[in-house]
């Protein structure tokens, strides 16, 4: 039997593997500009006016933003106790990975923009399921953009990603 230990050395062995593999330190100017705007789509003023501009709207729309706000608040509080407890650095301080954009703060795990991008998207693809993979495929992006910027491992984006979706299921049965 593997100890938990072992598993979660080999697990990290494995995302800072990745990592290497994706980080875009090398590629074209043209390419980095794509993935630094794509990647503001999951920053707070972008996902924040995505979930609040429907309360403007009023009716079924407000209902949905009120969802999407809350899964958004949730899933960002739930991300910044794990960020503090876990203490994950960043690529760029724990390896030779050079970040290409800001990094917000000195943690890495999980991602607060993969979390937030994929809670607003979950949200308006269960209200609108015609959108659904569009939006999913929006938010998956803006958590690659996080992987290829240097920002984060992919493991980050992941369960940032599973922490969203999980919290907005709890809001849309609650």
């Amino acid at each position: 039997m593997i100890s938990t230990t072992i598993l979660l050395s080999n697990l990290g062995a494995r995302d800072r593997t990745l990592f290497h593999r994706c980080a875009l330190a090398d590629s074209s100017r043209l390419a980095r500009v794509f993935w630094k705007f794509l990647t503001n789509a999951g920053g707070a003023t972008c996902t924040i006016l995505a979930a609040t501009l429907p309360l403007l709207i009023g009716g079924a729309a407000a209902d949905i933003g009120r969802h999407a706000l809350a899964t958004l608040m949730l899933s960002h509080l739930i991300v910044q106790v794990i960020k503090r407890t876990v203490g994950r650095p960043r690529p760029s301080r724990g390896t030779t990975a050079t970040a290409l954009i800001a990094e917000p703060d000195r943690f890495s795990f999980p991602s607060g923009h993969a979390a937030a991008a994929m809670s607003v998207a979950f949200i308006y693809a269960s209200a609108y399921p015609s959108l659904a993979l569009p939006l999913v495929v929006l938010a998956v992006g803006i958590g690659m953009s996080r992987v290829f910027l240097g920002v984060h491992y992919p493991g980050d984006v992941i369960i940032g990603q599973i922490i969203a979706v999980l919290t907005g299921v709890a809001v849309l049965q609650g």
